[in-house]
């Protein structure tokens, strides 16, 4: 999966030949799970027509500050337009709309939406070779990344004027493959590898039957894929979980019992800067496991049980530079009993949640946590979606490991 996917990204159009390549351009962002929008310059549409780039964008296309077909005159907001936008592209870039932007001109609603616009701004010149060497240009190219915006370098070809040179923007696939590195170099945690572990384990009986719990695993997805947001690659060791996650950074590990997970987690834990470990691991297995089904024939059955292997209090044994996190599912003595935990296994950071709170748990949307670190800082939050526990959890982690 990209990182674009699930973005908004704004396609703002100028008045070049190289417009024609823009319907490449918005099917290339649509395919990867974004939501485009197009706003158009009125030179671009000589150019290519807002109906090809609506039908593929499947949003209206926005080339005026009203519908001049529409009798009501309904405004198209242009301050909306940049708020809604997560990026920004502007591609082509003609030297008339590079020397607007970089001066403040405001003529038209592309420009209007670009002055309102609070994401990152990246632009893709195309004009020919005089043109890009020309003074002016190189002047506005200079001033709109002191202003932050990022360009996308023009390449070297055959332009409309005949001649071969730089001026060329760049193709539909180099500037996404751009746009998706640029962001991938700012994240938090580029560069960062993250264990996280998720799900519940199963533990056999016989053949057909197990020990398991009611953990559906979201909790760990949800991690895996706010970390995966941040840069990191992420191993993704979990039990047995309806949750599906499709991220080109993140690697699925797929265990059943304790054992397995305890065999992949150490495989791992070496070459991992932080552990996350958010599993529902059982804590007691079948000293025995019958090879054939048992069979029902007594009023009761006896199992005599043993303890699993304890994962994350043996990451804190060797744990060198890992920082290191665990859950803590309490149901009596919450922070009392949560505190321990946190110092008997060696832990940076605990995150505490009550069975006892409404909406908080197993098989839950939403969940109550407290966040306690190895100062015993005590951080409290209210109940929210898993998703959004997540992104505290990580930005916790995050304020910790840069502190």
């Amino acid at each position: 999966m990209s990182i674009l996917s699930g973005k908004n990204i704004l396609l703002g159009i100028s008045g070049g030949i190289a417009a024609y390549k823009t319907a490449s351009l918005v099917r290339l962002f649509v395919k990867l799970g974004a939501n485009v929008k197009v706003v158009m310059t009125p030179a671009s549409k000589d150019f290519i027509t807002p109906l090809t780039l609506s039908t593929l964008s499947k949003h209206p296309v926005f080339s005026s500050f009203t519908n001049e077909e529409d009798d009501n005159a309904v405004w198209n907001n242009h301050v909306d337009l940049g708020l809604w936008a997560d990026f920004f592209v502007i591609a082509p870039a003609t030297a008339n709309t590079l020397s607007k932007m970089a001066n403040g001109v405001c003529d038209n609603l592309l420009l209007a939406t670009y002055l309102s616009a609070k994401c990152p701004v990246y632009f893709a010149p195309a004009m020919d070779l005089d043109m890009y060497k020309h003074e002016s240009t190189l002047r506005s190219f200079k001033i709109l990344k002191t202003y932050g915006n990022i360009m996308i370098p023009a390449t070297n070809g055959e332009l409309a004027s005949g001649l071969i040179g730089e001026g060329r923007m760049a193709e539909p696939e180099d500037i996404v493959t751009f746009i998706e590195n640029d962001i991938l170099d700012k994240l938090p945690l580029k560069g960062k590898k993250v264990l996280i572990t998720a799900g519940p384990t199963y533990e056999a009986i016989d053949p057909v039957r197990f020990i398991g719990n009611h953990s559906s695993g979201k909790m760990g997805f949800e991690i895996a894929k706010v970390s995966a947001n941040l840069g990191a690659e992420v191993i993704l060791i979990t039990g047995p979980t309806y949750e599906k996650v499709a991220n080109s950074l993140i690697n699925v590990i797929p265990v059943v019992s304790a054992d397995a997970m305890y065999n992949a987690v150490h495989q791992h834990f070496k070459t991992v800067d932080v552990a996350i470990l958010s599993a529902a691991v059982a804590d007691y297995k079948p000293k025995e496991v019958t090879s054939q089904k048992i069979k029902k024939k007594e009023a009761t059955l006896t199992l005599e049980l043993e303890k699993t292997k304890d994962i994350l209090a043996s990451l804190g044994v060797i744990k060198t530079n890992q920082y290191l996190v665990g859950f803590a599912l309490e149901t009596n003595n919450e922070l009392e009993n949560a505190k321990d935990k946190l110092k008997r296994k060696n832990l940076n950071l605990i995150v505490l949640n009550s069975l006892n709170d409404a909406g908080a748990g197993f098989k839950s949307e939403t969940n109550k946590v407290t966040f306690i670190d190895a100062d015993e800082t005590v951080t409290e939050f209210q109940l929210k979606s898993k998703a959004e526990v997540a992104s505290d959890l990580l930005n916790k982690i995050l304020e910790q490991i840069n502190a």
